[in-house]
């Protein structure tokens, strides 16, 4: 298991990876409870051990701690691959329905981070969350786990829905994209 800590004025954030998981390997601790479903969502699809302990200034909005959390995943990510000779199969995809929803993901490991978003939801907010945050917290993943990651929102239903299908979306890919391959990733010999 690869773990990360990151404290700021703003976040207090320590999370642990390990891929793939043993069973009911997924603890999260949030002052964020939209977010925490979502990455217990994402982890569960993605076959990720995943342990969270995150709060921050929640009372201002949840932008540092959305954020945040997704770049100290993202470099937990990073460097567990690094720390591995396996070779993975790099690429992962998904078209994912949530009742009325759909999303595609398209990820690659790629060691580029890039964040590509296309699509809204019906409404700002899911309770308490901004939805805006959404692309926030994966755009610091992508940055952070340099991989270059395509989202887009399709249809939507509703915003519970179709945020759900984004975070199972990217789950299904990372599972697949992190899976041992015995194809090289790469004709260049490289691997992020």
């Amino acid at each position: 298991m690869n773990s990360v800590t990151r404290n700021t004025k703003e976040t207090q954030i320590s999370l642990s990876v390990s891929y793939p998981r043993p069973p009911s390997d997924i603890r999260i601790d949030l002052t964020c409870g939209f977010l925490a479903h979502m990455l217990e969502l994402m982890a569960h699809r993605a076959r990720l051990g995943l342990e969270v302990r995150a709060s921050g200034d929640t009372h201002v909005d949840g932008h540092h701690l959305t954020e945040d959390v997704g770049i100290v995943l993202g470099v937990a990510l990073r460097e567990m691959i690094q720390s591995e000779s396996t070779p993975r199969n790099r690429y992962g995809w998904c078209l994912l329905p949530m009742d009325g929803s759909l999303a595609r993901v398209a990820l690659d490991l790629s060691g580029r981070g890039g964040f590509y978003w296309e699509g809204s939801f019906p409404t700002d907010r899911c309770g308490d969350f901004d939805l805006e945050l959404v692309p926030e917290f994966f755009r610091g993943f992508c940055r952070e786990s340099r991989a270059t990651m395509h989202v887009a929102i399709l249809t939507a239903d509703n915003s519970h829905h179709a945020a759900e299908a984004v975070f199972k979306g990217a789950g299904m890919a990372l599972g697949m994209a992190l899976a041992a391959s015995d194809v090289p990733p790469s004709t260049k010999g490289e691997w992020i």
